[in-house]
């Protein structure tokens, strides 16, 4: 007799037969282990009466081409495309009905799940095309210049799925990626090649089968935008024909690196830092970057039993978060580098190292930094602290007691350097090489500098010009480099009741987010207003 993972399989490769399944035991649910989207479901008929009253005629109709899967994302791009059809643009969604990324699921499942979102979506076809890659034509192979970078984009997969950086490239999660990551490529490649758009929108670009779209486009040469959320409410992250998550700040910077603040800038930027450095909530910041109010920088250095010797604080960042992976210069990865700068400073007892563990890990479901280093050095030196991510400490005093940071990504060292830290940066990080940090491109190059740098601390303090230039940056990154979207995927649903179609179409709308609908269509982002 067959089981039922092998009654699945042979079922899943018969046609119609999750059909009727679907249709006469389902009753139009989704599968166990699937996903619902009633949410979806009920507020389809008001946006669609939405999208109808406020059409709007494009100056340039672009062809748009959507790509989405998981529930979140699905929610999100729906409206995404309600909208840009309201705004004169031919739509195209396409999506997978996946629920998950880390697991292979029967091919039964898939369908019935595919036939759940394709009964949800029906009453969008009346606006924008809708369609299912499941079971979509494939290019019969897969360029040799794109295929080089599938393995690459596997493993990127497998670290951020595990929250670890050393992943096996033989382990089953890695050729699940791998197998789904070509299978999608081929899949992009046939649609694209026979239904050209003027341009691709995806979430995020780095990970999964968003980040696979990304890499066929620009292989296409198809513009293609990318977008993500952060910790700012009515805000996006939006890269022009670039990886979102790599948060390239260059164009913006050279369009106004020479312009100074205004006196109302100043005040505004000075006010959002001393709010996060307290641990409290700034205007439509929605994350707190400390829930330990400040103590004084003597309190923490007698807590924490540091003397008069140099400190140099170290905050690490998240294991396999998508803003960190893929950041390394030099080292093989973060691990590495955290690795050998201990093992440095394990033999400088002149110095005082302290390694602040990112808060955000208690969050994750992975292996923490700080269980790692405290499985690589059990039994740490006196001048070497290494914190937990629960640690009851304010990160703001402990840069008051520094006198140098290391940071490979994190924001942390571009705050560092705001309050006149030297700061060594050693991954791709949105603020490296803009001059107001140290910026090694070796391992010879960053022990040479950290060498030069506690020889005498002082001597490398950054100079009044560079401060000012680390504030500046700062407003901008923090400020104008997120573009206005009334819905945040985090928080959509209750964007959308503030929100609605309706009114983000509107004048009042249009005058707050008209531009970056513009720039999801391709428009050039004009970074000096």
């Amino acid at each position: 007799m067959l089981n039922k993972a092998t009654l699945k399989k042979v079922l899943g490769e018969l046609p119609l037969t999750a059909e009727l399944y679907w249709y006469l035991r389902q009753g139009g649910e989704p599968p166990v282990g699937g996903y619902r989207q009633e949410q979806l479901r009920e507020a389809l008929p008001a946006w669609l009466d939405q999208a109808q009253s406020v059409e709007r005629k494009a100056s340039q109709p672009k062809r748009v081409l959507l790509f989405s899967m998981l529930k979140y994302w699905l929610e999100h791009s729906t409206l995404m495309g309600l909208a840009l059809t309201s705004l004169g643009h031919d739509v195209t969604m396409t999506y997978l009905p996946y629920a998950h990324w880390k697991k292979p699921i029967p091919r039964f499942d898939l369908r019935r799940q595919d036939l759940y979102i394709r009964n949800t979506l029906a009453p969008v076809q009346s606006r924008m095309q809708v369609v299912s890659l499941l079971d979509a034509e494939l290019a019969d192979t897969i360029p040799a210049e794109l295929d080089a970078k599938m393995e690459a984009a596997a493993f990127r997969d497998t670290q951020y799925s595990l929250l670890r950086e050393d992943v096996e490239r033989d382990s089953e999660l890695y050729r699940l990626r791998l197998k789904r990551n070509r299978t999608h490529a081929r899949v992009m490649l046939a649609w694209m090649q026979c239904n050209r758009p003027d341009v691709v929108i995806i979430p995020n670009g780095s990970i999964l089968e968003f980040g696979i779209t990304y890499l066929v486009a620009r292989y296409l040469g198809i513009p293609v935008m990318t977008v993500e959320f952060g910790e700012q409410s009515e805000r996006m992250w939006l890269a022009q024909n670039a990886d979102v998550m790599r948060q390239d700040t260059a164009e913006l910077w050279d369009a106004v690196r020479d312009d100074a603040l205004s006196d109302d800038e100043w005040e505004r930027v000075k006010a959002f830092f001393s709010v996060r450095q307290g641990g409290g909530l700034w205007e439509n910041f929605a994350r707190r970057w400390q829930k330990t109010p400040s103590q004084g920088a003597e309190s923490v250095r007698r807590e924490l039993g540091l003397d008069s010797r140099p400190i140099v604080l170290l905050p690490t960042n998240v294991l396999g978060d998508s803003l960190t992976l893929g950041r390394q210069l030099f080292s093989n990865s973060m691990t590495e580098w955290l690795q050998r700068t201990i093992e440095y400073f394990v033999k400088r007892k002149d110095v005082q190292l302290v390694i602040k563990t990112h808060p955000g890990e208690q969050l994750g479901w992975g292996p923490a930094v700080y269980d790692i280093l405290g499985q690589m050095f059990p039994q740490l030196p006196e001048n070497v602290r290494l914190l937990p991510a629960g640690a009851k400490v304010n990160a703001y005093d402990l840069v008051n007691i520094a006198d140098l940071g290391l940071v490979f990504t994190t924001t942390l060292g571009m705050e560092m350097a705001m309050s006149g830290l030297p700061v060594i940066v050693t991954g791709q990080t949105h603020y490296r090489g803009k001059g107001f940090t140290l910026d090694p491109d070796s391992w010879d190059a960053f022990f040479e500098i950290l060498a030069r740098v506690l020889e005498n601390p002082r001597e490398h303090i950054p100079s009044r010009k560079q401060v000012e230039s680390a504030w500046t940056y700062a407003y901008r990154f923090f400020f104008e480099y997120p573009q206005p979207y009334p819905w945040h995927v985090q928080y959509f649903w209750d964007d959308v009741e503030k929100w609605s179609l309706e009114q983000a179409l509107s004048e009042k709308g249009m005058s707050l987010f008209g531009d970056t609908f513009d720039y999801l269509t391709g428009k050039s982002i004009q970074w000096k207003k």
